[in-house]
């Protein structure tokens, strides 16, 4: 089953990338202090949003199935690596509207198994091939 599927471009822009999801174009970049224009988000900050977009769509979901009155949800992200042991790790904070303290801790409970929560704590492997070598 296809769960995601993108194409990105770098031409001679330094570092400015197009990506291309489904019917969506986004731009990447690299912030000035890099090299890049910041002409968008760099990647950790995609993995992040990408993070976050799950994190909301799957919690608004759980509450419509229970019923319950969620009014707003925040999810704030951060990717952060320590120096320098390299040590990473993203903190997520959720700010719930609408709901009790019972319902808000259930929200941060199935917070934890978001399908890209899973996948990022799992460690995806990555099979990488050339243009026309099979993967």
């Amino acid at each position: 089953m296809l769960l995601g599927k993108a194409r990105a471009h770098i031409g001679e822009t330094p570092y400015e990338v197009t990506i291309n999801v489904g019917r969506h174009v986004l731009t990447a970049d690299e912030p000035k202090s890099l090299g890049g224009k910041d002409a968008g988000p760099a990647p950790f900050g995609l993995l992040v949003a990408a993070l976050g977009a799950c994190t909301s769509a799957t919690l608004k979901m759980y509450a419509e199935k229970k019923g319950w009155p969620l009014t707003s949800l925040d999810v704030d992200l951060r990717f952060l690596r320590s120096h320098p042991d390299g040590t990473q790790r993203i903190e997520r904070i959720l700010t719930i509207g609408g709901l009790d303290e019972a319902q808000a801790a259930r929200l941060a409970d199935v917070a934890e198994r978001t399908p890209v929560t899973l996948a990022i704590k799992a460690g995806v492997p990555i099979a990488t091939s050339l243009a026309g070598s099979p993967a």
